[in-house]
Formats: structure tokens, C-alpha cells, sequence
């Protein structure tokens, strides 16, 4: 296994898929890298390709109010996409660039060893958890994969498109808190 410098600078200088050619930084994760607790997207915004960090827009203010809101400092946990470039005009991920890309965040994941791993969105979660997961249906329920508890919450853009939503992103929040408290 990499160490964590190799992995971040073979990320930066990757060229496996053609979303190398149009970023201006490689988004590769920030935060504790014992974090029990890890975070990951889709992929990166425009905010974060000009940052080189996840979740510093919008959704990410938003998200960190949620953190807050549960007891659960950003610097404690680790957050990640399963794409390391932004994709053009914020569209979803391709199955390839997923594919191209998906080896880093596993080699993040084995560094890290997290007690939970969440999901923001239904993408990530079809692609970590289940290929037809349902956010609506199964945001916040838990699932065994491997050594990992993994589960879904719905990502923080789609809390700003629709704030119905909240009290349930609310809701899972404070239940994972809670299982991260379980010994």
C-alpha cells in the first residue's frame, strides 16, 4: 500500500480519464486521516476545483452545520469524492470516471480505517454501497460491506434545492453521531 504522500501525488499527476484535462486542482480530500468518520461525494463543485478541498461551497457551509448542529468538528473527520477532478457544468460522474478514479478513494479508505463511512448522495451510495440504492427510501440505514459500516444521507445540494429535506439529513446526522459514540 502507498503511503499517503505517494497516493496524494499520484492523484495529483493523474491522466486516466479526460477531466485531467480540465481541472485546475486535484480535489483529493482533506481532514484527519484517523478520522472514525468519513465523508464522501460524488465530485467535486467549481468552488472546490478552484480550492484543491471538498465540500467548501454552499453545500459544504451547509454541511458543516450540520456537523456542528450534531456535536461532530469537521477537523475530526475525513472528507472525500469518489472523482478527484470536477466534471464539467457539475454533472454527474460517468461510470468510467468512476472507474478511472474509484482506486484512490479505496486506498484513502484503507489509510484511514473509518468505524463509518457516509455517503453524501445517492451516487456515491450506488456506487460504495448498492448499484440500486434508493436515497429517499434508505438514507441513514446502516449496512455492513466488508469491515465497514457504510450508510447514505442525502447530499447538502440537494437540501438547498429542497429544504423538506433537512429534518431527515438532521435525523441521520444525529443517529450517526450516536454510532460513532458505540464502542
Amino acid at each position: 500500500m502507498r503511503s499517503w504522500e505517494e497516493l496524494e501525488a499520484a492523484c495529483r499527476g493523474c491522466t486516466r480519464c479526460a477531466l485531467s484535462e480540465s481541472r485546475t486542482n486535484c480535489v483529493f480530500g482533506t481532514g484527519s486521516r484517523e478520522a472514525k468518520l468519513m465523508f464522501v461525494g460524488e465530485a467535486p463543485g467549481a468552488k472546490e476545483d478552484e480550492t484543491g478541498i471538498p465540500f467548501v461551497g454552499a453545500a459544504g457551509k451547509l454541511l458543516d452545520k450540520y456537523l456542528c448542529a450534531v456535536g461532530i468538528s469537521r477537523e475530526d473527520v475525513y472528507i472525500a469524492n469518489i472523482l478527484k477532478c470536477r466534471p464539467p457544468a457539475n454533472r454527474d460522474p460517468m461510470p468510467e470516471e468512476q472507474d478511472a478514479c474509484i482506486e484512490y478513494l479505496r486506498e484513502q479508505v484503507m489509510l484511514i480505517r473509518p468505524k463509518v463511512i457516509v455517503c453524501l448522495g445517492r451516487i456515491a451510495a450506488m456506487r460504495l454501497i448498492k448499484p440500486d440504492f434508493k436515497i429517499t427510501k434508505e438514507h441513514g440505514v446502516f449496512f455492513k460491506k466488508n469491515d465497514f459500516t457504510l450508510c447514505a444521507v442525502y447530499h447538502p445540494a440537494a437540501l438547498l434545492r429542497d429544504p423538506r429535506k433537512k429534518e431527515d439529513m438532521y435525523s441521520d446526522m444525529k443517529n450517526i453521531a450516536a454510532l460513532l459514540q458505540t464502542p
